[in-house]
This record gives C-alpha cells, sequence and structure tokens, in this order.
C-alpha cells in the first residue's frame, strides 16, 4: 500500500464545476481504435444473451498467499459490473505451495447490496466438467460450469466455498463504502448450501486491509474467487483496467462511494449492450507496473506480482476482454523501504512491453498519465513523474491517454491533487473517484458516438479537461 501523507484543504467547488463541464463535453468524439486495426465488426445483439460470446462482469485479481483455510465456509460477494446469465466462477490457487481442494462450492444471488442472506431458490451447486469437488494445483486455476442464475447491472452474486485446509489466495485491500467486494467467514463447517445468514454472521466487522481466517464480515477480503463470468452477458465484451491502489479503490470514502471504475462501469450500461462493455477490475494495492521488489513488502505476498508478470492471468486470459486501460506507476516512482524510487526509463519500458504484448492480441490499449504525489518540486522523483507522463501524452505509444494528471492536479500546486478531491498525498477520495470515472469519454472503448469521426489509428490522442488533441 502507498504511504500517506496529509495537507490543508481547500474549497475548490468552482475548479471541481469547471472540470465536469469539461469532462462532459468530451462525450461528442468518435472511436479509437488499436493502431492499423479496426474496431468496425465488433458488434453483438440488443439483449442478454445476444452478444457474442463469453465475458467477465466482475474481477477481484489475487495478490498472494495468507496462511491456511480453517474448516470454515466463506461466502464472497461480487457485485456485478453489467447484467447477464449462465455464470460461472473462476478460481486460483497462483500462490499456493500445495493444492486448493474445494470439497463444495456454491453461487447465488443475495437479497441485497452486500448482505450474506441469498434469495430463495437461487443458490446453485457449482460443478467443474461436471464434478462438484475440485483440486487446483498450485499454480493453476479452475473455471466452473455455468448455472441457471441471471443477474442484472450492479447486482452482488455470493460465491461459498468450502476448502478447508487448502493455502488461502487473497485479495485483501482497505475497503470502499459502497459495496465493496466483500466476504462472510462463518461459524464453522460446510454450510455453502445454506442460503439463511444464519451460520454469518455480520459482525464483527473485520476490514479487508488485513488478511484474517476469524468468524464475521470481512469488507474487501476475498479468496481464490478472481473472476465471476457469464455466458450471455448483456455486452459485446469485456474492459480489463489494469492497475494498483488508485484503480483497487482505496479509500475512496465519502460520496458518492464508489471507484472510478464502478462510476465508468455504471455510465457504459446506459448505453445499448450491442456497444456495452462490461469492467473488470483488475487494481491491486501497492503492484507495480515494472518488475522489481515490492517497495512496501519484502514477503512478495502483499500486493500481486509485478504488472507485466500478471498481465496474461489477470488481463489476457479474461473471457470477452475487448479493450484495456492502464493507470499504474505510483508505487514504482515513489519507492519504499524495500525498493528506491524507479527511473522514468523504467517505468516507460515497462509501459512498452505490456502495450507490446496487448497489441499483439489485437487489443486496444488506453494509458493515463500519473496522478500528482506530493512530491517536492524539482525533486529527481517528480522530474521523473513528468518525464513518464510527457512520454504518455507524445509518443503515440498508447491508442489513447487520459490525462488524469491534469483534470485532478492543483492549479496552485500542481505537485499535489486538489485538496477536496484526494484521501491522502496518492489516492483520490471518492469525489475525485467520481470526477474521473465521468471524465473518460466512452468513445476510447470503441462505444460510437454519431456524428464524430474516429481518432486517426497511430496517432497520439490525448484527452484532457481542454478537450481532445491528436
Amino acid at each position: 500500500m502507498a504511504p500517506t501523507r496529509t495537507g490543508k484543504v481547500r474549497t475548490t467547488a468552482g475548479m471541481l464545476a469547471v472540470a465536469l463541464v469539461a469532462a462532459l463535453s468530451l462525450a461528442g468524439a468518435g472511436p479509437v481504435t488499436a493502431a492499423g486495426r479496426s474496431a468496425a465488426g465488433s458488434t453483438a445483439g440488443s439483449t442478454a444473451g445476444s452478444a457474442a460470446g463469453s465475458a467477465a462482469l466482475w474481477e477481484a485479481s489475487l495478490q498472494g498467499r495468507h496462511g491456511t483455510s480453517p474448516d470454515v465456509t466463506v461466502r464472497m460477494i461480487a457485485r456485478v459490473s453489467t447484467a447477464g446469465s449462465q455464470i460461472r466462477v473462476r478460481l486460483g490457487n497462483p500462490f499456493g505451495d500445495a493444492p486448493v481442494v474445494v470439497r463444495e462450492a456454491w453461487a447465488g444471488r443475495t437479497i441485497a447490496p452486500g448482505l450474506a442472506t441469498l434469495v430463495p431458490g437461487s443458490n446453485h451447486r457449482l460443478r467443474f466438467r461436471g464434478a462438484g469437488r475440485v483440486t487446483i494445483p498450485a499454480g493453476g486455476q479452475v473455471t466452473s460450469d455455468p448455472v441457471a442464475i441471471t443477474v442484472h447491472a450492479n447486482q452482488d452474486v455470493a460465491v461459498s466455498l468450502y476448502a478447508p485446509g487448502s493455502p488461502i489466495n487473497d485479495h485483501t485491500f482497505p475497503p470502499f463504502p459502497y459495496d465493496p467486494p466483500a466476504s462472510y467467514i462463518n461459524t464453522g463447517g460446510n454450510t455453502a448450501r445454506d442460503e439463511s445468514n444464519a451460520s454469518f454472521p455480520m459482525y464483527p466487522v473485520i476490514p479487508g486491509n488485513t488478511p484474517s481466517t476469524a468468524t464475521g464480515y470481512h469488507p474487501g477480503q476475498t479468496w481464490w474467487l478472481d473472476l465471476v463470468v457469464s455466458d450471455r452477458p448483456a455486452a459485446r465484451g469485456t474492459l480489463v483496467t489494469l492497475g494498483d491502489s488508485i484503480t483497487d479503490g482505496y479509500e475512496a470514502v465519502g460520496p458518492p462511494g464508489q471507484r472510478w471504475t464502478d462510476v465508468l462501469a455504471d455510465r457504459l450500461n446506459a448505453v445499448p449492450p450491442a456497444q456495452r462493455l462490461a469492467v473488470a477490475n483488475a487494481g491491486i494495492s501497492g503492484n507495480t507496473v515494472s518488475v522489481q521488489p515490492n517497495p512496501y513488502d519484502p514477503t512478495g505476498q502483499c500486493c500481486g506480482p509485478p504488472a507485466p508478470q500478471r498481465l496474461q492471468r489477470d488481463v489476457l486470459s479474461v473471457p470477452g476482454v475487448r479493450a484495456v486501460m492502464l493507470l499504474e506507476g505510483t508505487n514504482d516512482l515513489g519507492g519504499g523501504a524495500n525498493a528506491p524510487p524507479a527511473s522514468a526509463e523504467q517505468v516507460i519500458g515497462a509501459m512498452r512491453t505490456i502495450v507490446a504484448r496487448v497489441h499483439s492480441r489485437g487489443l486496444p490499449i488506453v494509458g493515463a498519465t500519473i496522478l500528482p504525489m506530493c512530491l517536492a518540486a524539482g525533486s529527481a522523483q517528480e522530474q521523473a513523474r513528468l518525464a513518464v507522463n510527457q512520454w504518455l501524452r507524445t509518443s503515440g505509444t498508447f491508442d489513447a491517454v487520459l490525462d488524469f494528471d491534469a483534470v485532478l492536479r492543483n492549479p496552485a500546486n500542481p505537485t499535489e491533487m486538489i485538496p477536496d478531491l484526494r484521501h491522502d498525498c496518492y489516492h483520490p477520495n471518492a469525489a475525485g473517484d467520481a470526477l474521473l470515472g465521468g471524465f473518460i469519454p466512452l468513445w476510447v472503448f470503441g462505444v460510437p458516438v454519431p456524428g464524430h469521426r474516429d481518432a486517426a489509428p497511430g496517432t497520439p490522442v490525448v484527452i484532457g479537461p481542454a478537450g481532445v488533441r491528436l
């Protein structure tokens, strides 16, 4: 997790209003495609089930191994980004030194956001190639057979797993307020089929920034589950957002209490399914974009493998991936007790590698500039951040670049974010996340906007508060 620093708060309602107006004006622009490729043939039907192929509706990238499961059932809560039916789940054991043996797995719908109680009759036994029990080898993953569950956008899928004695591969982070990925750990034994909350108490509440196997509600913590997939999605595919804690939703506190990726997903849900993308959030707090020791954790278990090393698992293997977005580099440039600050060249080299691999799959990738970090003006670290952002804006490596730095930086002090829009020096608050999620023009992900031309392939497309620059 990135370190936190604080600064005095100033009222910036005027600046926020101006930025919102500028952001909303960006909706009028045409779709961008990966260099040398066209998205013209990328269509699907207009209702759930008519979109071509499967699509991931939700993601929480696994980040490390933390202990062994006691004799408990864990019920995970996953809020899907768009509607779909015929639901599958993917379970992983990437960090285990022994197999994960899932004795029973069930999936159902919650009666209300975030609760452990399920809609009567909605809980279905998950099977894996027809078997009700599955063994996931160390380093492996499995995907379930589909079950007859239908979910609408922003509804929760509850996945209940009983795998006592198995190595815990988890995703943990300090939760944001509005229905975060979460889990309930029961009072003991196998209660995966139980649709009530009798064995899944809501208290104590144990925030997911610390791995825990204690009975209770764990907002921000999930085990083994990294994808919820629909074989009949109300979307033409999935946008995968690859990033660190800013994408993960670290401390997106205050109204409206959503991550920027959730705000973006809500906007995508307003367009017809044939043009819509589901959103899969592959953010991991403390993650780095370059291959290096993690700045905060000498064990290598807190923050996931560096982005290039997890790209295949968390992005390219995601069912239905149609576009990728990368917002990362803060932790590299900031450094920590376990690794010095990275150079601009190191960060740029890692981004080039990621872009090349995404393009090799025929997929477009959108980048974003690195947000202000309260680095001293003129310091080597601030100069490195500015150099990376200048490269992002001018190199044409990405198919489009979203100038998040320009959206959130404080005009009175460009080394920091606008105080009213930040939680700390590295992270926006919920208002900042809302601004970022509302700022992104949907055409960069191939959502057509009538009356506007496409951006030219191979030409740098930079989108900032002042508009579009080619």
